[in-house]
């Protein structure tokens, strides 16, 4: 399970005007604010970006400069692959250490969508019994109680964090994930899909020759 929420995209009018900036082309811009309030990339804009993409990271920098803002809630067997990317990510999570005993387990808070029924089963037993552990920690404050909920919780824990990216850093991930086993991987490249600009600026598409470009 995964679901990507609150969604903003910031700094596209700087970024494209940056990526002018080395033949000082600034005459050629030709993008504006629509009438609610999002930036629409002109025509010349539209091009240039597209093939600033398309010639390299070297090539591209002005990506970098387009941040994405999203909050993220997916397992803990998934983070820890998203952890793997420490370039031009920033995340703030909810606190397992601090937070962890604060609510009532259910299996809501687990993702066990794909499990077989025996697993699922049992994964309800696993639930009840950190519900027993964490009433009684709330009760004795004990710290073998609190090291049992740290130990015993299930990597398919659901967390929250919200995480700023770039489109450099998308294009990266989207190209290393887009095949991955994990579902979570897929609907998360879906979503990057859905993002402004994103078919030209991450994806790498040109309609004229029909094909993406690493």
């Amino acid at each position: 399970m995964i679901r990507l929420e609150r969604t903003s995209v910031m700094n596209l009018e700087n970024a494209m005007r940056g990526a002018r900036n080395p033949l000082n082309s600034w005459n050629r811009m030709d993008s504006g604010y629509d009438e609610e309030g999002r930036y629409v990339l002109g025509p010349n804009d539209l091009d240039l970006a597209g093939r600033l993409r398309r010639a390299g990271s070297d090539h591209r920098k002005f990506i970098r400069q387009i941040f994405v803002s999203v909050d993220i809630t997916a397992p803990l067997y998934w983070w820890k692959e998203y952890d793997t990317y420490k370039v031009a990510t920033v995340a703030n999570s909810t606190s397992t250490m601090h937070r962890i005993h604060k609510k009532t387990f259910e299996m809501a808070d687990f993702s066990c969508e794909r499990m077989t029924d025996a697993t699922r089963e049992f994964m309800e037993m696993v639930v009840a019994r950190l519900e027993q552990i964490r009433l009684r920690y709330l009760d004795t404050k004990s710290r073998e109680d609190w090291y049992d909920l740290i130990q015993l919780l299930p990597s398919s824990y659901n967390q929250m964090r919200t995480c700023t990216l770039n489109y450099e850093s998308l294009v990266n991930i989207y190209y290393a994930r887009r095949n991955h086993k994990l579902n979570e991987w897929h609907e998360f490249c879906d979503w990057v899909e859905t993002l402004p600009y994103a078919k030209e600026l991450i994806l790498g598409e040109d309609d004229s020759v029909g094909m993406v470009t690493k």
